[in-house]
Order: C-alpha cells, then sequence, then structure tokens
C-alpha cells in the first residue's frame, strides 16, 4: 500500500471517529440519565467532599475549570442559584484545575461562594464520562440523576429556578 492510500484510510478512520463522537457515542460511558449517580469522594487542599454525604435534596454537580471561558461565564449565575434557592439544592462545583494557585485565585476574584473542590486527577469527570466542560448533572433527592446539561447555561432563567423549585 503506498503512502497516499494509508494517509487517506488514516484520514478518513479519523473523520469516522469524529462522527462517532459528535453522535454521542461514547463508548463506555453510557448515558447516565435514570439512574444512580456514580458516587465519589474529592479530597483537595481545603476539603474533603462526598456526594453520598449531601443526598437528602437536589444536587447539582457542575464539572469546570479555569482555562475554560464557558464554565468562567456560567460561574456567576450558579453562585446566583444558590443564593436563590437557598437550602433547598446544594451546588457542587468540581473544579478540573491541575494547579491549586489559579483555581484559589478565581474563587477568591470572582466571590464563589458555593461548595467547590478541586479534582486534581480527574477521577470524577471520568466516571461520569465528562469532556466537554462545563458539563453539569441534576441528582434528585434519592440520588439518581434527572437532568444533564452541556455548555453555559443561564442558571438564573426563570424556567431553571422554577425546576429547581418542583424538583
Amino acid at each position: 500500500m503506498d503512502y497516499y492510500k494509508r494517509v487517506r484510510r488514516f484520514v478518513l478512520f479519523l473523520l469516522a471517529g469524529s462522527l462517532l463522537l459528535l453522535a454521542g457515542c461514547n463508548g463506555a460511558h453510557p448515558p447516565r440519565i435514570g439512574n444512580a449517580a456514580p458516587d465519589f469522594t474529592i479530597t483537595d487542599s481545603q476539603r474533603t467532599v462526598a456526594l453520598s454525604q449531601l443526598r437528602g435534596k437536589p444536587v447539582v454537580l457542575n464539572f469546570w475549570a479555569t482555562w475554560c471561558p464557558p464554565c468562567v461565564e456560567e460561574m456567576p449565575s450558579l453562585v446566583q442559584l444558590q443564593k436563590q434557592l437557598g437550602d433547598k439544592v446544594t451546588i457542587l462545583a468540581v473544579s478540573e484545575d491541575g494547579d491549586d494557585a489559579p483555581y484559589k485565585q478565581f474563587i477568591r476574584d470572582h466571590n464563589v461562594d458555593l461548595l467547590t473542590v478541586r479534582d486534581v486527577h480527574q477521577n470524577t469527570n471520568e466516571v461520569y464520562g465528562t469532556f466537554k466542560f462545563p458539563e453539569t448533572y441534576v441528582i434528585d433527592r434519592e440520588g439518581k440523576i434527572v437532568r444533564k446539561f452541556i455548555g453555559a447555561t443561564d442558571w438564573t432563567s426563570p424556567d431553571i429556578v422554577a425546576y429547581f423549585n418542583q424538583l
């Protein structure tokens, strides 16, 4: 097989793989809506958080990073949602930042007043099959995933606030 045929086959292979990803085929990470949310425990330099400790009220599990522009864009509305709903819901923002300094600086500079923890090894987002940031799961009182959002979301929109008030 000559060089150009191999290159063409390789390009076609890459295109086919890309189309499968775009179509939602994510291999070992099947859709989780309606299933129990995988439990996890994350320990960073400031705290330890276990998802199972939050059971009993809805949880908004948000995967984000300081280097992600859509994450930065949506963070103020997540903070505002937490303020609006108070103790009716827990928002848990899991940062995928590898470096502690930018994470802490971001929390301070943007007045992030909600439960946040840094997953240094990014184990949690792998368990959830998350690779696009921000990505958010809504988990009901019993620990079941009921909704998923991909991309920046306006968490203060009337529809979303009404949704959480009914949850």
